[in-house]
């Protein structure tokens, strides 16, 4: 088996046992918790912002649309395309949770 053999070096793993590396201590996922807990803070603080713009951007096109004569309803357009990035984008936000080592552990008892 090849790879780096100095604790210090990226993809060292003892012994040659993947997931036999170093555990994260308390401090470490607490650490990592926050950090986390921060992204996800301000991906929600930007999904807000998205929000108003879309709205706020959305409304002065069917305003334009309703001032030059109400023809064809081409802000539909924007509402759809833009209505479907965001969802996306919420989807994104909400539908997912940070791996725990728990998760890492049912993992690797469902691969041996």
């Amino acid at each position: 088996m090849s790879g780096p053999t100095d604790p210090g070096e990226p993809g060292f793993v003892p012994n040659g046992q993947p997931g036999s590396g170093p555990v994260p201590d308390a401090t470490a996922q607490s650490a990592m918790d926050r950090d986390w807990a921060r992204s996800r803070l301000e991906r929600r603080r930007r999904l807000g912002d998205s929000i108003v713009a879309y709205v706020v951007i959305n409304l002065f096109l069917i305003g334009i649309w309703s001032v030059i004569g109400q023809g064809y309803f081409w802000p539909g357009w924007a509402l759809a395309g833009w209505g479907v990035a965001l969802i996306l984008e919420i989807w994104g936000l909400f539908s997912h949770r940070p791996i725990t080592n728990a998760d890492i552990d049912r993992e690797m008892r469902k691969g041996s």
